[in-house]
């Protein structure tokens, strides 16, 4: 049982490390480099959710935790027929439990730049944004951030 608690808390743990989409992250290589900047006016928002992670991480800690669970359920053939049934299982948990875990809250940020030109960017985070405000949009190496003007 030990070793169950050990392979869900490392699943979780693992999981956290899944890198920030808000607008107010940046990574330690975005550093120092140049960024684009246009100035634009909000049109609209709207709340939107992110979906999870879909990584084999997640799967394969419910696979070996469904495989020992599953394990337990009988002797000898029974034993091993409840391993690869706990196993599928578990995978299937598994890889629901970490998009679960993994997913956040957004916005949808429609903006006005000041060419006229209408975008919209989806970025993480509860940041909120109304008609009218007056915007940031920074693009560096194919990301887009908005922020408060």
């Amino acid at each position: 049982m030990n070793k169950i608690f050990l392979l869900l808390g490392m699943a979780i743990a693992i999981g956290g490390c899944a890198s920030s989409k808000s607008g107010d992250t940046y990574t330690r290589d975005e550093a120092r480099l140049v960024q684009n900047v246009q100035v634009g006016t909000v049109e609209g928002s709207r709340p939107i959710k992110i979906e999870g992670t879909k990584t084999a991480i997640g799967a394969g800690a419910g696979t070996v935790v469904g495989a020992i669970a599953g394990s337990s359920a009988g002797q000898g053939k029974g034993s091993s027929i409840g391993s690869v049934l706990g196993a599928v299982a578990g995978g299937m948990a598994g890889a629901a439990a970490e998009e679960g875990l993994t997913r956040t809250d957004g916005m949808e940020v429609t903006i006005r730049l000041e060419n006229g030109r209408i975008i919209s960017v989806v970025q993480a985070g509860t940041e909120q944004f109304q008609p009218g405000d007056r915007v940031r949009i920074l693009e560096i190496g194919g990301e887009t951030r908005v922020t408060h003007y």
